[in-house]
């Protein structure tokens, strides 16, 4: 039990130093993400954000693949 209030408090600690790092405009916690437009994987059909808002959960996930 006390491990894991150590662990949580170690945790805002460092989410504290990432947001004076980066300024108060960096996202926080529950902030909505704001809306973006991409194209499908043929680059054909154009995929907004917000086509999704109470439809389906979505997952974004940045990376490299090659």
């Amino acid at each position: 039990m006390i491990k894991k209030f150590i662990d949580a408090f170690k945790g805002i600690r460092q989410g504290n130093q990432w947001h004076k790092k980066h300024g108060p405009s960096a996202p926080k916690v529950g902030d909505l993400a704001p809306d973006f437009c991409i194209s499908d994987v043929t680059g054909e059909n154009p995929i907004r954000l917000s086509d999704f808002i109470d439809k389906r959960p979505v997952a974004l996930v940045f990376g490299s693949f090659t």
